[in-house]
């Protein structure tokens, strides 16, 4: 893709472009961003990573690829306004949450549009994502999708109706680790440890449990048993979080996005 433009230049805008440029997916003359009315950041990220300010909104006209990658609520607003300059080649990547391809497409009319949900883990090309594509992606088209995708961390296709699922475990995942390393710092001060060794603690175990995973054949309940001996003090923190339904409350923080991610749908 010779000319990609971003529609948008918020957190997920930049974590996109910043893991496509520092692993050398693409190059930053080749990308363009604009938004509504922010210049101020439009040049913070042309003077951070080297791209491109999209200055005239009829320019897009030669895009291969548009990101559509502003809130949802100004979704509407947004694809009418670009829908006349839009050409019949170019393709669409949105990362709306809750913003349907059908929607996109009576906006923007048939063409091939692919929607996907990482996360701001793109940043150091650890993002996960989900994507689903509509019927005119062909197999060419699709594989340099994933392979962008790839390139800034696990991506998996889904049927589109799943992305609200995925918008709620991978999407905001990331932001229900680190209030979980909140509440650690917290615990851990509370027990007289410095702010900056619980968090090196937390974030070193995390991602030694992350690997874990990754790298062996046992699933989560097996590696939790291994770790809790009888009688021992991981038996004592974990009888504490059931006594506080913590399986309870994570499915309920989860089911609240993806009902969230629905409720967004319906609104567009």
């Amino acid at each position: 893709m010779q000319k990609i433009v971003f529609i948008g230049a918020g957190s997920m805008a930049e974590a996109m472009l910043s893991g496509w440029i520092t692993h050398d997916c693409l190059q930053p003359e080749n990308i363009y961003v604009t938004n509504r009315s922010d210049y101020q950041r439009l040049a913070y990220l042309h003077e951070t990573y080297g791209i491109r300010i999209l200055e005239n909104i009829a320019d897009i006209a030669d895009a291969d690829c548009l990101i559509l990658a502003i809130k949802p609520k100004d979704a509407q607003v947004a694809l009418t306004n670009i829908a006349p300059y839009i050409s019949d080649h170019t393709a669409i990547l949105s990362v709306l949450a809750g913003v349907s391809i059908e929607f996109i497409e009576k906006i923007l009319y048939a063409r091939p549009i692919a929607r996907v949900m990482p996360n701001t883990s793109a940043t150091i090309g650890m993002s996960a994502s989900g994507i689903a594509f509509n019927k005119h992606v062909n197999e060419h088209l699709k594989t340099k999708y994933i392979s962008l995708l790839q390139a800034i961390g696990l991506v998996i296709e889904v049927a589109e109706d799943q992305l609200h699922a995925v918008t709620a475990l991978s999407g905001s995942g990331p932001a229900y680790i680190y209030y979980l390393i909140e509440a650690f710092e917290k615990a851990g001060m509370q027990l007289g440890l410095p702010n900056e060794i619980v968090r090196d603690l937390m974030v070193q175990t995390i991602a030694g449990a992350a690997t874990m995973l990754q790298s062996g054949d046992l699933d989560p309940s097996d590696l939790r048993k291994k770790v809790t001996s009888p009688g021992g003090t991981t038996e004592a923190g974990i009888d504490m979080l059931q006594q506080h339904h913590f399986i309870e409350t994570i499915t309920a923080c989860v089911k609240s996005a993806e009902q969230r991610s629905r409720e967004l749908a319906k609104e567009n």
